[in-house]
């Protein structure tokens, strides 16, 4: 005998298409905030402080908040991978600390005899990839928490700096490097160019290479990953050592604005690196994020600062305005996986 279907049964049936056709615009809508959302606080950002003083829109200043972005974006760069793996990275002013001293002792200086020009730029890029190489191998091999095994590589690049360094600072002489360091091509500074430079080696990295996805697939599931035979240990000791060789060129590239080298070259570096990527969107517990939402993340907070300058916002209010922006950043990045990681009040 044939069952009639009941008119439950049926209005139920009826009520999924609906449903799934209603969720269509609100997922969609979601979709577009987490990808343009960003940007649009961006530029709510650029165009309330442009409003509140003419001064804030002209071409010199965009030119300085270019110019201020160029170390944070190198880091930032770096540290996107580090924490999409799900690890952390807090060697960083240290790392830039002996690289700066590295480069300023290899061009020409107040101290040493040696010259050699633009190749102490790679000199001091190395440095930083052999102690990231350091941070990678300490974590992997030793099995130490990320936090502790950079916090006391960072320990180590402040204690090598400062006997590199010594009762003077050395003082970079080498005016093409100086010219180079403090000019501008195009009307844009060439540390920032040098800084969107890396930007695309970044992205091109994330999205065209094993290193890139490998690095999604880890800081996903990394259990997973060694399951499937993925040799997790190598991807992320070089992850470590591609972060530590931005590091270190950052490091010489801020030398080279200062005109000499010194331990406190990337003092608040660190911090600056991650706010960014974090509110960039990309989680401390790893698996998401992007390396060009990191650097909307650095040009917001170098917009921000800047901004907070022309409308008379004292330094230490600055602080904890992006103190809580970092907190807002972190809450929504985690909020909506707030039950797998066990955040509990």
């Amino acid at each position: 005998m044939r069952q009639r279907p009941s008119p439950r049964s049926g209005k139920a049936r009826a009520a999924e298409p609906s449903r799934a056709q209603g969720d269509g615009p609100v997922s969609a809508a979601l979709k577009g905030m987490r990808r343009w959302g960003l940007l649009l606080v961006l530029l709510v950002l650029a165009l309330g402080f442009g409003l509140a003083d003419a001064g804030f829109g002209t071409l010199e200043n965009l030119r300085t908040i270019a110019d201020r972005c160029a170390v944070p974006l190198v880091l930032a760069v770096g540290m996107t991978f580090v924490i999409r793996q799900g690890s952390i990275d807090l060697s960083v002013e240290g790392l830039m600390a002996v690289s700066s001293l590295t480069f300023a002792l290899t061009v020409a200086n107040s101290r040493t005899p040696l010259d050699f020009g633009f190749v102490g730029l790679l000199a001091a890029a190395a440095v930083g990839g052999v102690f990231g190489l350091l941070n990678g191998l300490v974590v992997t091999r030793l099995r130490v928490p990320s936090f502790m095994a950079t916090l006391g590589v960072g320990s180590m690049g402040f204690g090598l700096a400062m006997l590199l360094s010594g009762d003077q600072p050395p003082l970079i002489r080498d005016q093409a490097l100086r010219q180079w360091a403090l000019g501008h091509t195009g009307g844009v500074a060439n540390l920032a160019l040098t800084a969107a430079a890396c930007l695309i080696g970044g992205l091109l990295l994330q999205n065209h290479t094993r290193f890139g996805r490998y690095n999604y697939v880890i800081g996903g599931a990394e259990d997973m990953a060694r399951l499937s035979g993925l040799n997790v240990d190598l991807y992320k000791v070089l992850v470590f050592a591609f972060a530590g060789l931005l590091a270190g060129l950052a490091g010489g590239m801020e030398s080279a604005r200062l005109g000499l080298g010194h331990v406190d070259t990337g003092a608040g570096q660190m911090f600056a690196a991650i706010t960014a990527v974090v509110i960039g969107g990309t989680p401390l517990s790893g698996g998401r994020g992007s390396v060009w939402r990191s650097a909307v993340g650095v040009l917001m907070l170098a917009v921000l600062a800047n901004g907070m300058v022309f409308i008379g916002v004292t330094p230490y209010l600055q602080k904890a305005v992006q103190g809580a922006i970092v907190l807002i950043a972190v809450v929504a990045a985690t909020w909506h996986v707030r039950g797998r990681l066990r955040i509990v009040p």
